[in-house]
C-alpha cells in the first residue's frame, strides 16, 4: 500500500516553524533555502500521489459523510498565518481524502485518468500564471493555441475558420449559440430583442447535454423555445421528428434558427446522424452545431471516426473537449467555427485599456476580445505538451485502445449473461448494463424485472463507495429505471481492470 501518510512530509526544524510572512520576500525566490525546501516537499507529496493513484491495491476513496469529513479537516481560514509545516500537512490531508480519479478502477465520470505529461504542463501553467487575453503578456501560449486549434479544425475537415478555448463544454456550446444568433441577426448585439423579426426557436435531442437547454434560458429564448426532439431506442435523434417539429414551429410563426446534434451523448454515448441533420439545416436555413464535447476524441481515429462523424465537416460549429476522451487534464474545452471572424464580430467590446489598435505587434493575436470573458485561463499548454508527447498517430492509437477496451467489456458481459444484462451495443466507451443478483437470474426479462434491477444500482454504488474499491456511475433515463454506466477514458485501464470491475460488482451484490 502506498497511501498518503500525512506525517511523512517533514520540513527541517528551522523551516517548519516559519510562516510565509516570516520569509517574504525570500519566499518569492527559489534562492531562498526555505522556499526551495518547502516547494521540494510539496513536489515530493505530489509525486507520491501520482504513484498512489496508479496503485491498484490502493482504495479509490476513503468515504466520509460531509459532517464527519468536516471533523477530519482543518478548513477554517485563520486571522494569523499558519506555519509552513502546517501548509504542507494541509496539502497532504487534502490529497488523502480526495477521490483518486486517476485510479484504474475509477469508471465513474467522462473525465478519468491522469496523463502525467498533461499534468506536467498544468504545473508549468500554474507557475507561469498568465492571462490569455493578449499576445503582449502570453506570447508563447497564444502561438501554441493558434497552432493547436488550427490543427483541430483541419481534423474536423475545415481549411479556414476560428476557434477558442473556453471554460468547459457548456460555455463552448454557449459561444456557438451566440455566434449563430449574431450571424443570422447581427442587429441583436446592439439593439437586443427588438432587432429580431420574430420569436426564435432552437432544436436538440432529448438526450442532449443540459447545457443546450441552458443556452435558451441564459440567452433569452426561454426553455420552452428549446425544442426537445425525440430520440430512438439507441439514443439518436430521429431526423423525421426534427423536420416535423421545425415545420410545426414555423406554422406557429416562430423562427427556427439553431439545431444541435450530439456526437457522444453523456449517458448512452450515442452519435446523432450528422448528414441527415445537416440536410435539414440546409433546407430550413438553420445553424448546425455539433456538441462533440464527449465524443470528439474519436475524430482522431481512422478506425472509429466513421460512421460516427460522417458529415462533421458540414457543421457551422463544433464543441470538442480534450479533457474528456483525449485525457488532457481538466479543464480543456474547445469551440470551433467554420467561418472566420464570427467570434470577434459577435463578442468584441474594444476595451481601450487592453485592446489598443496601435500596439507594436499584429493585434490579430490578441484573443481577449473574441470572448465574453476578460480573464481567460491558460488551458493550451497541457494539451500542446500532451499532443507532442503522443503525436497525432499516438492519439489515434489511444482512442482505438479505449474503444477496444469497451468492446472487451461488452464481450465479458455477454459471456456472463446470467449476471449482467447489456442494455445496448455502445458506440463510444459508455457501457450501459444491469447487474442481475442471484434471486433474479432465470427470471424472464420484462418491465417488472427492470424495476427490481434499477433498485439494486444505488445499493451497490453505496457499497462501492463505502468499500472504496470501485466507482461506476448509475442513472435512469426516459426509457429505463436506474442502470450502470461505466466509462473507460483512462489510458491506464487494462482488460484485467475491466474484469475487476465486473467481478467486484458481483461480489458487492452477492446478497441482493
Amino acid at each position: 500500500m502506498t497511501s498518503i501518510n500525512v506525517d511523512k512530509y517533514k520540513l527541517s526544524d528551522k523551516t517548519a516553524k516559519l510562516t510565509a510572512k516570516d520569509i517574504i520576500p525570500m519566499i518569492q525566490s527559489s534562492d531562498s533555502a526555505e522556499t526551495r525546501e518547502f516547494l521540494q516537499k510539496i513536489m515530493e507529496l505530489l509525486i507520491d500521489y501520482v504513484n498512489v493513484q496508479n496503485d491498484r491495491k490502493e482504495k479509490i476513496l476513503d468515504f466520509h459523510h460531509p459532517e464527519d469529513m468536516k471533523k477530519l479537516l482543518s478548513l477554517d481560514v485563520p486571522d494569523d498565518a499558519v506555519t509552513l509545516q502546517q501548509l504542507v500537512k494541509d496539502c497532504a490531508l487534502t490529497l488523502k481524502y480526495q477521490v483518486k480519479t486517476g485510479h484504474p478502477h475509477f469508471f465513474n465520470q467522462l473525465s478519468c485518468g491522469l496523463d502525467v505529461v498533461s499534468m506536467a504542463g498544468e504545473w508549468l501553467t500554474a507557475t507561469a500564471n498568465t492571462n490569455m487575453f493578449t499576445y503582449e503578456i502570453a506570447p508563447v501560449f497564444i502561438l501554441m493555441e493558434t497552432v493547436v486549434l488550427t490543427k483541430m479544425r483541419k481534423i474536423i475537415g475545415w481549411e479556414t475558420g476560428d476557434s477558442i478555448l473556453a471554460p468547459g463544454g457548456s460555455i463552448s456550446n454557449l459561444y456557438a449559440f451566440l455566434a449563430a444568433r449574431h450571424k443570422m441577426f447581427p442587429g441583436y448585439k446592439e439593439h437586443g430583442a427588438r432587432a429580431l423579426p420574430g420569436e426564435l426557436v432552437m432544436f436538440t435531442s432529448d438526450q442532449c447535454h443540459y447545457s443546450i437547454k441552458s443556452c435558451a434560458a441564459v440567452c433569452g429564448l426561454g426553455t420552452e423555445n428549446c425544442v426537445m426532439v425525440p430520440s430512438d431506442e439507441h439514443g439518436k435523434i430521429i431526423p423525421s421528428e426534427l423536420e416535423r417539429l421545425i415545420l410545426e414551429r414555423k406554422a406557429r410563426g416562430q423562427i427556427p434558427f439553431f439545431v444541435n446534434a450530439t456526437a457522444g451523448t453523456t449517458v448512452l454515448g450515442s452519435f446523432d446522424p450528422l448528414n441527415a441533420i445537416a440536410d435539414i439545416c440546409e433546407k430550413y436555413n438553420c445553424w448546425f452545431h455539433i456538441d462533440a464535447a464527449w465524443g470528439g476524441g474519436l475524430l482522431l481515429s481512422k478506425k472509429y471516426r466513421h460512421p460516427r462523424f460522417s458529415g462533421v465537416e458540414r457543421a457551422d460549429s463544433v464543441t470538442w473537449n480534450p479533457h474528456k476522451l483525449m485525457g488532457a487534464l481538466l479543464q480543456c474545452s474547445t469551440i470551433h467555427f467554420k467561418e472566420d471572424g464570427l467570434l470577434i464580430s459577435c463578442n468584441q467590446m474594444s476595451a481601450e485599456y487592453l485592446f489598443m489598435t496601435d500596439k507594436l505587434y499584429d493585434i490579430s493575436y490578441d484573443t481577449g476580445d473574441k470572448v465574453i470573458q476578460c480573464g481567460r485561463h491558460n488551458d493550451i499548454f497541457k494539451l500542446w505538451l500532451q499532443w507532442r508527447s503522443k503525436g497525432t498517430d499516438g492519439f489515434a492509437r489511444h482512442m482505438d485502445h479505449l474503444m477496444e477496451l469497451a468492446e472487451y467489456q461488452v464481450k465479458r458481459i455477454r459471456q456472463q449473461s446470467d449476471k449482467f444484462y447489456l442494455i445496448l451495443e455502445p458506440e463510444c466507451v459508455n457501457v450501459s448494463f444491469w447487474y442481475i443478483p442471484k434471486r433474479l437470474r432465470g427470471v424472464p426479462h420484462d418491465g417488472k424485472k427492470e424495476t427490481e434491477l434499477g433498485k439494486i444500482c444505488p445499493i451497490i454504488k453505496s457499497r462501492m463507495m463505502q468499500s472504496g474499491t470501485l466507482m461506476v456511475g448509475y442513472q435512469p433515463d426516459d426509457r429505463r429505471p436506474n442502470f450502470f454506466r461505466s466509462i473507460i477514458s483512462s489510458i491506464a485501464v487494462t482488460e484485467a481492470d475491466v474484469d475487476f470491475m465486473l467481478n467486484e460488482i458481483d461480489r458487492l451484490g452477492q446478497d441482493l
